[in-house]
């Protein structure tokens, strides 16, 4: 065997290990802050690095690994293919970029003070979750790893203790368990169906099973992936569930979890059910619904919280679109557009965090002059929103113009209806971002309306009230009371007219975010070569199937 090839394998597991026992190590070491900080960036600049290796080693093909020496179907198998390892830089890429703001944030609101210990590995186990979604080559495995992801989340999304959060956990919960629930079931039919929950032996066996089964099988799971991806019309718990988070974990949330549930749609549909006619028309419908209804959904918001979480769900509409084509090119747009959203809209949640603390709030009634207050707060808000929007030549526009363009290909009548809905979410997305820009950047202070009451006078954030400490970052008369929280939310300004200083490390993430967006933009040429690769081997199964039955006597592929 190829010495490089032995060496991929060989680190593919390290991925999810490494990230459990850094959860174990930050656990230990709850009263030590500081190591706490070493171990999960280390842990997490190792696993980039590893993700990185892997795209490399996987560009010749996949990669198989068997855990316990048991050979596949039997054993636990891990592949990295191009599908797996592009979605794994990304989301680790973009997870360490979110790690370092929240730390950033921590030691700006001086956590020391707050009971946060649990956040590093709650966020590791997350980490681990995440990676073991993308790598998994059994149905189960993949659902453990949808479990793993999914607890962890319980825990950061109710972080900070607030009855919002805490209701808004209890929506996440019961939506995610239910979710789980139909993901079982569908696991059960798949493997009374075929004896086996390897994916690529599913491929092999799913042909013999009649229609009527395939297809009820397949809605089960589509039912299931369609939640956890916030497809329409099972979205309807995310715009509820998110904005109410910690603006870390909101922005780890948006780039990460529901394109778990995008990766699982993208993996079962391409290598499963490749042939079913009857769910690739309800994706494009789908599609077309999530679109046009979450950017309607986003224009007519006023928090930018809200604005993005709808944003949110109208460009999964996007992903679904090219899987639904179930080309070489509409799948390899799909892959494109999702690399761009992953950075582009956590990035646009990090800079919400920073708004909230500059202004206050994240509602638009209650936000002006930003650009005024803080220049660099207007440029890292402006590139990705522009970027979302999809104004050439940034990567959002080679998304969009790729799906199109297979849309254009494809020729059907769902086809072009979802090829002008692309269009008009392109530009009801644009209006969204341009309406925030106006709002809570141009704005002068001046016209704002009298007599707004503060967040924290709602009682959205009781417990921050009267805490007494200067809100770090201001002084004097302009300065509000602040908790201390790391995972709370900082109180209204009194005057929103004084500038506000960033935080330096938080600034730093979230540049680090913005550039990584332009650098997509900038690769998008290679990139885009790699993801119509991918595509094109997804659409094909061959090399996937091969892979992973490469030792074994079952080698058989049927179409």
């Amino acid at each position: 065997m190829n010495p490089a090839s032995t060496l991929v394998e060989s680190l593919m597991p390290l991925t999810v290990l490494l990230p459990l026992l850094g959860a174990g190590a930050a656990l230990v070491l709850a009263g030590r802050p500081t190591l706490q900080r070493v171990v999960s960036v280390g842990v997490l600049v190792a696993v980039v690095a590893i993700s990185a290796f892997l795209v490399a080693g996987a560009a010749d093909g996949p990669r198989v690994v068997t855990l316990g020496s048991w050979p596949a179907p039997l054993g636990i198998t891990l592949v990295a293919d191009q599908l797996s390892t592009i979605m794994l830089l990304t989301s680790m890429t973009v997870t360490l970029l979110v790690l370092l703001y929240a730390i950033g944030q921590g030691t700006s609101d001086d956590d020391s003070r707050t009971p946060v210990s649990i956040f590093h590995p709650t966020y590791l186990v997350l980490t681990a979750g995440v990676a073991n979604a993308f790598l998994s080559g059994d149905l189960f495995n993949l659902y453990v790893g949808f479990e793993v992801l999914l607890m962890a989340s319980y825990v950061l999304l109710t972080l900070g203790g607030t009855r919002s959060r805490v209701r808004a956990g209890l929506t996440y919960v019961v939506v995610n368990v239910l979710s789980s629930l139909v993901f079982l079931i569908g696991i059960a039919l798949v493997y009374a169906a075929v004896g086996t929950l390897n994916l690529a032996q599913i491929s092999t066996r799913m042909a013999t099973v009649p229609p009527g089964v395939q297809l009820a099988i397949h809605l089960v799971l589509l039912t299931a992936f369609g939640i956890k991806a916030a497809v329409f019309p099972l979205s309807a718990w995310l715009p509820d569930s998110y904005p109410t988070a910690a603006a870390p974990v909101t922005a780890v949330f948006a780039g990460l979890l529901t394109k778990v549930g995008v990766y699982s749609i993208i993996r079962t549909q391409t290598l499963l059910f490749p042939d079913d006619v009857v769910t690739r028309d309800i994706l494009m419908v789908a599609a077309l619904a999530t679109m046009v209804i979450g950017a309607l959904g986003a224009i007519a918001q006023e928090d930018i919280k809200r604005v993005l979480s709808f944003t949110l769900v109208s460009h999964i509409g996007y992903m679904i679109f090219g899987v639904a084509l179930a080309t070489p090119a509409g799948v390899g747009a799909a892959i494109f557009y999702v690399v761009h959203h992953i950075t582009v809209q956590a990035t646009l949640f990090c800079v919400a965090g920073l708004v909230e603390r500059v202004g206050g709030s994240t509602s638009m009634t209650r936000l002006a002059g930003l650009a005024a207050a803080s220049p660099v707060l207007a440029v890292l808000y402006f590139v990705p929103a522009v970027n979302l929007g999809g104004i050439p030549p940034l990567s959002g526009f080679i998304g969009k113009l790729g799906l199109v363009e297979a849309g254009v290909q494809d020729g059907s009548v769902l086809a072009w209806l979802l090829v002008g809905g692309a269009v008009l979410t392109s530009l009801l997305t644009l209006y969204a971002m341009a309406k925030v820009w106006v709002l809570a950047f141009w704005r002068p202070v001046d016209q704002l309306p009298a007599g707004e009451p503060a967040d924290d006078d709602e009682g959205r954030y009781p417990q921050l009230i009267g805490s007494g400490r200067p809100r770090p970052g201001a002084s004097g008369a302009g300065s509000a009371a602040y908790s201390g929280d790391f995972l709370g939310a900082p109180s209204a300004l009194t005057s929103r007219r004084l500038p506000v200083a960033l935080p330096r490390v938080m600034t730093a993430a979230t540049a680090g975010l913005v550039a990584a967006g332009l650098a997509i933009t900038v690769l998008a040429g290679p990139l885009y070569t790699l993801t119509d690769r991918a595509g094109t081997d997804l659409v094909a199964r061959t090399p996937y199937i091969s892979a992973v039955f490469a030792q074994t006597v079952d080698h058989r592929v049927t179409r």
